[in-house]
């Protein structure tokens, strides 16, 4: 335990320092506010901003910047899946005509109507500032039956122009009075390159999992394929990619070798997000390996998570695991689930 709290406040410290910029970026809306302030990021139909003055960041609703201007390195990623990296400058259009924003890179410059940019995240020419993501944190302690629950994640991205690098992890603990101390651990990474056909990519998965109630003392899965993302607007990310995987499973105390525990496997993923205007967001991801070296034997997971905003960088969550096997070997559990209730602090681009 004492570990995991040291790694979270690692996390927040060294997070705090990454994202420290000057706030000289120019904000100006549709009723004439001029605002001096420093642009972190899109997402969702909400451009999110810190000033020197205010505590935290602030929630701009996109549709009512009349202009922007940024010196900083953006990534701007369209509707269509087209992928910019520049600076930030207003063009002058006519009262009636929609917004244009106008990325600038240091050989070309391109001229995008507002309305079609769906995600703007800051990158930096330095590496340690183009990553972004959060931690959260979550306890229950009854006196009762002497019952401890917490829960410990973080996430972060790496971003460039036509790739990402994706990393996280959770843990889960629950014991109380009389009975076995409950333990869930995964570390996910994965990448995704956008090939030239606009909203088409490809990726690699990578994860590793321990948990005392699948008897499982490590899994590990490895899996590359080709995706699409199916919808990338204001309000909803849809994607799914499908390729090969391999899988091996260290079940404790089983000497059996014919479990299938090195498996060669077809992988299925898919992750949906949807947003409400600052609000509220809802992220779903699923995996599905039906095995193709034993036959019949389908491993399934699942992850959910909901967030209500509180204030500024913080959020309250509710958040959903699973896994399940429908062919364990003799004696083990099938199924591991749970749920989680916290508090998240995300840093970079929010």
């Amino acid at each position: 335990m004492n570990s995991r709290l040291l790694l979270l406040v690692s996390t927040l410290f060294f997070a705090v320092l990454l994202h420290a910029r000057e706030k000289t970026d120019v904000l100006v809306m549709t009723n004439g506010d001029r605002l001096t302030c420093e642009v972190k990021g899109l997402e969702a139909g909400v451009l999110y901003v810190s000033f020197d003055y205010i505590d935290g960041t602030t929630s701009v609703n996109w549709s009512k910047v009349a202009r922007l201007e940024s010196a900083q390195l953006f990534v701007v990623k369209t509707e269509s899946g087209a992928v910019y990296t520049g600076k930030l400058k207003t063009v002058e259009t006519a009262a009636d005509r929609p917004v244009r924003i106008q990325v600038l890179a240091e050989a070309k410059e391109d001229v995008l109507d507002s309305s079609q940019i769906v995600q703007m995240v800051a990158t930096s020419d330095r590496f340690w500032q183009r990553f972004n993501g959060e931690v959260s944190f979550g306890a229950i302690y009854s006196k009762g039956n002497q019952s401890t629950q917490y829960t410990l994640g973080s996430q972060t991205a790496y971003v460039r122009e036509r790739w990402t690098g994706l990393a996280s992890f959770n843990s889960n603990l629950s014991s109380s009075s009389g009975a076995n101390v409950s333990t869930r651990n995964s570390i996910e990474l994965g990448g995704r390159h956008l090939l030239p056909r606009n909203n088409w990519f490809y990726g690699g998965v990578g994860s590793f999992l321990q948990s005392s109630d699948l008897g499982i003392r490590l899994q590990s899965t490895v899996g590359a394929g080709i995706g699409r993302y199916i919808k990338h607007t204001n309000r909803a990310s849809i994607l799914f990619m499908m390729g090969p995987a391999l899988q091996n499973t260290e079940y404790r105390h089983s000497s059996s070798s014919s479990n299938g525990q090195n498996v060669a496997a077809a992988i299925f993923y898919g992750e949906a997000q949807f947003f409400k205007f600052s609000k509220t967001n809802l992220d779903l991801s699923a995996t599905m390996l039906p095995a193709i070296s034993d036959p019949g034997r389908v491993r399934f997971n699942a992850d959910a998570s909901y967030y209500i905003k509180i204030i500024s960088d913080l959020k309250w969550n509710v958040s959903f695991y699973g896994n399940w096997d429908n062919r364990p070997p003799p004696g083990f559990s099938g199924s591991d689930y749970g749920t989680s209730v916290g508090l998240s602090w995300t840093f970079g681009l929010k």
